[in-house]
């Protein structure tokens, strides 16, 4: 999987980019310099791909092959359009139910997320294109394939997906220890989308200041937080559990 999701070399990622391909990051080795390696960077900021400088070691940890300075990570699937995802679910006639991942770091909790997102009816992921988790092999196999079954949408900011369901008509819930109200306290039944913040920061302040509601997992024990991918599994779930009542 990983020999599937790479390309490597100054050129050959320059044509991939240009060909359309969806690409999840570049590293480029720091220090590097030269017209094709500009035109390289150029490339890239033009089509907001998300890029890191890291030293050659860590290339060299890639792969073993020349990749000339750059290694390009190409994800295995394709992203769906915001816009286009949010307007087809609202004219299905179902109560959608959205899944924001603010900057989630850990690949594994990615793709747990995901595959608790395929089971619990969520219509669509929405991530940031940079500083979040890339769809890479391991993402894929924690997923137990479920990536592959529900719509991911890669936005510029998390903040611009939280005023577009809005003026959809979507209620944005957050995930948050930052309030007083449980998720027992809170409604899912209505269209809403639920954002999880990331493992070491939670979910941005400024985030926090324009959702419509917050939402906390009450916590008995000693230990002051959950996994991410635990929470969400709980708030998913809540959000089933009440919907199914409505229901019957």
């Amino acid at each position: 999987m990983q020999e599937q999701t790479q390309i490597f070399g100054i050129r050959a990622v320059i044509e991939a980019v240009n060909a359309g391909e969806t690409i999840d990051k570049v590293f480029l080795q720091k220090g590097l310099k030269g017209e094709l390696f500009s035109e390289l960077e150029s490339v890239l900021n033009r089509n907001s791909i998300n890029k890191s400088y890291v030293p050659v070691e860590k290339l060299n940890r890639l792969t073993n092959k020349n990749h000339q300075g750059v290694v390009a990570q190409i994800s295995p699937i394709e992203f769906h359009d915001l816009e286009t995802l949010v307007l087809n679910v609202m004219e299905s006639g179902k109560t959608p139910l959205f899944l924001l991942l603010d900057q989630l770091s850990d690949v594994r909790n990615f793709g747990a997320i995901i595959r608790t997102a395929e089971c619990t009816g969520v219509d669509g992921i929405i991530i940031q294109k940079k500083g979040g988790a890339p769809v890479n092999g391991d993402t894929i196999k924690t997923s137990a394939g479920a990536v592959f079954k529900i719509p991911i949408c890669k936005v510029d900011h998390i903040k611009d997906a939280v005023f577009y369901m809005q003026s959809s008509g979507i209620k944005v819930i957050a995930a948050t220890e930052k309030t007083d109200d449980t998720l027992y306290d809170t409604s899912f039944t209505e269209p809403c989308a639920i954002i999880m913040g990331s493992e070491d920061r939670g979910i941005n302040p400024s985030i926090l200041k324009v959702v419509d509601a917050k939402a906390k997992l009450p916590l008995l024990g000693e230990i002051e937080s959950l996994n991410v991918s635990v929470a969400c599994g709980a708030f998913l779930y809540e959000a089933v559990r009440q919907r199914l009542t409505i229901d019957q």
